[in-house]
């Protein structure tokens, strides 16, 4: 069963099948709950990237014949003052973080073969959306675009609506997207992590005390975002030109580290207290990037070398690791995962420094997934290493959460064991943005 609601400025919409009814909230907020289901409601929330909607849009398509309308762009101030336009060299990762459609259309393929799914963009009427709707539960996998704490907005909103939903909360993504906050959380806690410094303006910089090689990037970004080939510095007057870099281009700190020689690792972790597992190890090799460039998983590296129609042999899965060394890195990540209190999931990117330690580079507690195998997203990699299709790791993570929240048995309780499978024809729901005005 599935539902459109159109919001405007005016009127609320729901939409069931081809039957439109025009209601105030109140009463829209009442006929959606007596509506029958048969399975539970799972609410995916989502950014969806601007480039993927712009090729789509612009290749002739009618909005019937693709998943998501263009109304689900978001919305970009055609007067934004110069000093928020970011240069030419890295306008390509301004959605980075984002879900292409196809990303989307494979998780609501997934959660479509159990539950009902409505699909609410992560926009400025993502609150009303869901106070209306009032789904059972709330798959997250918004980033956000606008501020350092962009990764919590979503899940707070959700506290205030008290939809459980997957994920860690709120101030675990706001501190794990603040890199330098995370390190001394880790730090306290005597998990290794590169000693580093904190550049928040061209004043603090005779301050940024790190021994070269150096490595510099944004305090607040994810996806390798500001994060290229020259960020490995060896020199004060590079180390200056990438800290202006960032302060001009991202309109944030920069965060400087001690530079870590060793092999570098990805992990994906899954689950709650002691029930939480580690996933095959993913090990990043350096040896199949272009000759000449520094040894680093660099924007480059990730979004420009390595594509689906080229991908890169960048990856190994499971890591070649030596049991002493394999057994570190698993418990290190684990203890970075307790400590900023992760839940359901996370992917912890790793390095050895000099002497061989691992050491914790950052937590996304909030990682992608990326359906294809072409695609090379490591915790979907990981999973298919476990012997986990794409789909079940979906239903898995989700299962997961509803265990945490105390739904499993509810939820198995409620729903009949109607199946339903997605065919190649079968629409993606929508929860649509406002329309404009006729």
């Amino acid at each position: 069963m599935h539902f459109f609601l159109d919001i405007d400025d005016k009127k609320i919409i729901l939409r069931h099948k081809s039957t439109v009814v025009e209601q105030s909230g109140e009463f829209l907020d009442r006929s959606l709950r007596q509506v029958p289901r048969s399975r539970v409601t799972v609410a995916l929330i989502f950014n969806v990237k601007r480039e993927a909607m712009q090729e789509q849009t612009g290749s002739g398509l009618s909005p019937s014949s693709f998943e998501l309308p263009s109304s689900l762009l978001p919305q970009i101030n055609s007067n934004a003052s110069p000093a928020s336009v970011i240069p030419s060299q890295q306008v390509n990762d301004l959605y980075a973080e984002w879900d292409t459609m196809e990303t989307i259309q494979a998780i609501w393929s997934a959660l479509e073969v159990l539950h009902n799914v409505v699909m609410i963009e992560a926009d400025a009427a993502a609150f009303e959306k869901l106070r209306v709707s009032q789904p059972d539960f709330a798959f997250n996998m918004a980033e956000g675009l606008y501020g350092p704490s962009r990764e919590a907005q979503i899940p707070a909103i959700l506290e205030m609506l008290q939809i459980p939903y997957l994920g860690s909360d709120p101030l675990t993504l706001a501190v794990c997207l603040d890199k330098a906050r995370a390190k001394e959380i880790l730090s306290y806690h005597k998990i290794p992590t590169a000693p580093f410094a904190v550049v928040r303006s061209m004043d603090d910089f005779e301050d940024a005390r790190v021994r070269f090689p150096a490595m510099v990037k944004p305090l607040h970004e994810g996806s390798s975002k500001g994060i290229f080939n020259s960020c490995v510095v060896r020199t004060p007057d590079q180390l200056l030109n990438e800290v202006q870099s960032i302060l001009t281009s991202y309109g944030q700190p920069a965060l400087v580290e001690e530079y870590l020689p060793g092999r570098e690792f990805t992990v994906a972790i899954l689950g709650n207290g002691k029930k939480t597992r580690i996933l095959p190890i993913v090990e990043i090799r350096f040896d199949a990037l272009p000759p000449g460039v520094n040894p680093i998983y660099s924007y480059e590296a990730k979004w420009v070398w390595d594509t689906a129609d080229n991908p890169l042999e960048i990856f190994d899965c499971p890591a070649n690791l030596e049991p002493g060394l394999h057994a570190e890195i698993e418990r290190t990540c684990l203890d970075a995962y307790r400590v900023l209190s992760c839940r359901d999931w996370a992917r912890i990117d790793v390095r050895l420094d000099r002497r061989g330690v691992p050491n914790i580079l950052e937590v996304n507690p909030l990682p992608g997934i990326l359906p294809k195998p072409e695609d090379n997203s490591c915790f979907p990699k990981a999973a298919r290493a476990a012997g986990m299709s794409y789909q079940q790791l979906i239903q898995t993570v989700l299962e997961i959460a509803f265990e945490r929240c105390g739904l499993a048995t509810s939820f198995a309780e409620g729903p009949s064991n109607e199946s339903s499978r997605v065919g190649k024809d079968h629409a993606l729901p929508v929860i649509l943005e406002r329309e404009p005005n006729a």
